[in-house]
């Protein structure tokens, strides 16, 4: 790869820039409320819809990420309290090890 002191190539083609449809017709579905853009892929023509989040949808929101949020303190508090008990079982086994043990010595 060589380098040079000449400014980069310019594009061939500029980006077409469409400004918003300001005619007034609200049968388009780019005038509905719904926003959307379409692309299309190898499986058809998509369509995304972006709109903004009204006072009902942060509410909704809000409650998913509580709940996912105690679902993973639930989880977390769950495996915590599993291993009380195993981990007594082995601290008991261990002491009752180490006194038998000392009894065979003597």
């Amino acid at each position: 790869m060589t380098y040079s002191n000449e400014p980069p190539e310019r594009p061939r083609a500029e980006p077409e820039i469409i400004p918003p449809d300001r005619s007034g017709r609200r049968s388009d579905w780019r005038n509905s409320p719904w926003h959307g853009t379409a692309f299309t892929g190898a499986r058809g023509t998509q369509r995304i819809y972006v709109t903004r989040i009204g006072p009902l949808g942060v509410a909704l929101l809000m409650l998913a990420i509580a709940a996912i949020a105690a679902i993973i303190v639930i989880a977390t508090v769950g495996l915590v309290l599993i291993w009380i008990p195993i981990l007594a079982v082995i601290v008991i086994a261990a002491a009752l090890f180490r006194r038998l043990r000392g009894f065979g010595a003597r």
